[in-house]
């Protein structure tokens, strides 16, 4: 796990070629090498609004993303920064700043609102910001808010209870802060002061009515209400005199408007201290190489003409964590079964015993770090490597005690034949004598055998065949008791199995209830709210969505695990 992050400079993460968006490999690399959850804070807003200037402050430097004044062509996409969490320990903070929107050098809206949209898919805390008051100019400019719709899907299939795929924006998408750059207001709603916070809630305000123009006006607002989970804002007064500000990255801190240093100052406070580290369906918390991953996804789906989606991202990122796990796992296994069997064991189950201790601990491993096995298809895997290395373990037993016996004999025996071979001619003539003196053994053993009756002979013969038979028996006895043993081997690995997924599962269904009581208070809220300013069709369009999660919290709750 990397511990400390040196990037002195910020990356391009994601370049905008000719309206081509591309990831960048040595960004992806950096990435790739961050073992701790990411607090991701991506940065949107109009061009030269002064964002860069923030995730400056974020990254505690005076210097590092460009400025507005500076931007040039090259500095097109969105750029990362990677920097040790300050107030997060074992975190990393990751920087996004993107390209300002609305330049119309650029001729290309759609653009825009791709950039808008991974800015929302990657972070954690999306921060938007805009200059000036937040008036219906600003809402117009704010557009790309309403086109999330069409450019993201949240399921890969349709919902079964048939609610629009933006009602799950709300469960994956990042908390908003709106920033207002040069406000120059007084924060007061009927002459009396408000705090930003209600400022923004005031400006989301809904009106009544249907006509194209209130529906352009409600539009926004209610999107930015119903699809991110928490809303904040923070409002700056000019930060210097106007013919200073080109120069904003050169002016040191004593030249810049006292009130704007704490107003910067509160912001980066509530930021660092707010923001929560990235996170998917089900609580699991994004790394480095997960957030490499989903980068690499949704780029690659815009690219090929398709809309980035939620799960089927999620899905990708665990088909290869989980193949990764697996060998982990068998690694674990490896290491274990190297350090504590010596072969041969004296007995089979001595093996067997290790073997299921040891293989207890793979699936541990298997469990702790796998996510999003749909229908066990890795854990499956798993099962069958370890059978297998279990059969091989026994293969391996069963040589060596064959060895082992073979040393023994030869052990006994190989004096023997070193004694003859130093004791030359006399040693052999006397064993030839030795084994000569046997054949009357032999002799008389025949002699006997033909002085036998014929009765004797039945009786012989039966005796043999029943020897036979017991001998027959004993080996099939002997096969039997194998086999039992295999399938009572089989039968203890399959419950270890079930067991440590069970477990797992009654864990993830408890995440999964508790993200769902998380969203449907959500949804609560904004219904208790749409019903308070009299708007009766929303709040019924918003009551269709709560039942439908409802439903599946019934269905989460009562669902068996196996």
């Amino acid at each position: 796990m990397a511990s400390e992050i040196h990037m002195p400079a910020p990356k391009c993460l994601i370049e905008n070629i000719n309206g081509q968006l591309l990831a960048n490999s040595e960004a992806l690399k950096i990435l790739s090498a961050i073992g701790q959850p990411v607090v991701v804070v991506a940065i949107v807003g109009l061009y030269r609004t002064g964002k860069s200037y923030l995730m400056n402050k974020l990254a505690g430097k005076e210097k590092g993303f460009s400025l507005g004044s500076t931007v040039q062509s090259h500095t097109k996409g969105i750029w990362m920064w990677c920097v040790p969490h300050p107030k997060k320990p074992d975190h990393t903070l990751v920087l996004l700043d993107t390209e300002g929107l609305g330049d119309v050098e650029k001729g290309d809206n759609q653009n825009d609102s791709w950039i808008f949209a991974l800015a929302v898919l990657l972070s954690s805390t999306f921060v938007y910001n805009s200059i000036g008051t937040i008036n219906q100019q600003a809402m117009d400019q704010l557009h790309y808010v309403t086109e999330l719709t069409g450019l993201i899907r949240a399921k890969s299939s349709p919902d079964k209870h048939e609610v629009q795929d933006s009602a799950n924006f709300v469960s994956f998408f990042p908390d908003f802060v709106w920033t207002l750059r040069d406000f120059s207001l007084q924060l007061e709603a009927d002459g009396q002061p408000i705090t930003a916070d209600e400022y923004l809630e005031n400006s989301l305000k809904l009106k009544q009515g249907n006509d194209t123009k209130t529906k352009r006006f409600n539009e926004p607002r209610l999107c930015i209400r119903k699809f991110f989970p928490e809303k904040k804002c923070f409002i700056f007064d000019r930060p210097a005199h106007r013919k200073y500000l080109i120069h904003l990255e050169q002016l040191q801190e004593e030249d810049l408007n006292p009130e704007f240093r704490e107003q910067v100052a509160d912001f980066c406070f509530y930021i660092l201290s707010h923001s929560k580290a990235k996170t998917l369906s089900g609580g699991i918390t994004v790394n480095g190489p997960r957030l490499e991953s989903l980068v690499l996804t949704y780029v690659n789906s815009i690219s090929s003409g398709d809309l980035p989606c939620m799960e089927s991202a999620v899905l990708a990122l665990a088909e290869i964590e989980n193949l990764a796990v697996v060998q982990k796992a068998i690694a674990h296994y490896d290491q274990q079964m190297g350090q504590k069997l010596k072969l041969p064991t004296e007995t089979v189950q001595e093996l067997l015993d290790l073997h299921r201790a040891t293989e207890k601990e793979a699936i541990e491993v298997f469990m702790k770090n796998s996510f999003k096995d749909v229908d066990q298809v890795f854990q499956k895997t798993l099962g069958d490597k370890l059978e297998a290395k279990r059969d091989d373990f026994c293969k391996q037993n069963m040589k060596a005690s064959s060895d082992y016996c073979m040393a023994l004999i030869q052990d006994i025996f190989c004096p023997l034949e070193h004694f003859l071979n130093q004791e030359g001619v006399q040693a052999g003539e006397t064993l030839r004598k030795y084994l000569d003196s046997k054949e009357d053994v032999a002799d008389a053993l025949l002699q006997t055998d033909q002085s036998l009756t014929e009765k004797e002979k039945e009786i012989e013969a039966e005796r043999m065949k029943s020897e036979a038979a017991e001998a027959a028996n004993k080996m099939l006895e002997e096969m039997q008791k194998k086999n039992e043993q295999k399938m009572r081997e089989k039968e203890a690995s399959y419950q270890e199995h079930v067991k440590q997924l069970t477990e797992k599962m009654e864990k993830e269904r408890a995440q999964l209830i508790a993200d769902q009581e998380r969203v449907l208070a959500l949804k609560l809220q904004e219904q208790g709210r749409l019903l308070r300013e009299g708007f009766q069709k929303e709040s019924m369009k918003l009551q269709e969505e709560i039942v439908a999660l409802q439903k599946k919290q019934e269905e989460s709750s009562s669902c068996n695990i196996l």
